[in-house]
């Protein structure tokens, strides 16, 4: 598959899931500006891990309109999408103390699932320092954009399945 192409099934997938969030608000039968502190994070982070990917993909396909090529490019798309993970992480993290989140940990899942996801994202983080560095090829940026997604999709579910706090 050709990156134009994955690019833009990705950007496709993070449009569906930003649409998602707002079907979610809808069908919620308090306002957002009631819900818990915990549920608007997860909004965010749905939000947040929807619009990112869709923002890289639309990057990487404006870099691929370039003719001929630029042979960084995707050192470029790397270094751009580690610089907006950290931003992201350090934007969510902010919020954390003002939300009482120990009562949340004692669950097993949910525990598991905070874990398995950070675990995971640091392994996205490493593969585009390692792509900045190293070869600057295509699929550690996508491995990166799917991390998001699959994150996204998480969110949405948790959210669909979950009881409002």
């Amino acid at each position: 598959m050709e990156p134009g192409e994955a690019l833009g099934i990705a950007a496709q997938v993070g449009v569906a899931l930003a649409g998602f969030a707002g079907v979610v608000v809808v069908f919620r039968r308090e306002s957002v500006h009631e819900w818990s502190g915990v549920d608007k994070l997860r909004l965010r982070l749905l939000l947040a891990n929807s619009i990112l990917p869709l923002s890289l993909c639309m990057l990487g396909l404006l870099l691929l309109t370039i003719k001929p090529m630029p042979p960084g490019i995707w050192r470029w798309c790397s270094c751009i999408a580690l610089i907006a993970n950290l931003l992201f992480v350090r934007a969510t993290t902010k919020i954390f103390p003002r939300l009482d989140l120990q009562n949340l940990q004692r669950e097993r899942v949910t525990r598991f699932i905070f874990y398995l996801f950070g675990a995971l994202g640091v392994a996205a983080m490493f593969l585009q320092v390692y792509n900045i560095s190293l070869p600057g090829v295509f699929w550690p940026f996508f491995a990166g954009i799917v991390y998001q997604l699959l994150t996204a999709m998480a969110q949405f579910a948790r959210m669909i399945l979950l009881l409002p706090e």
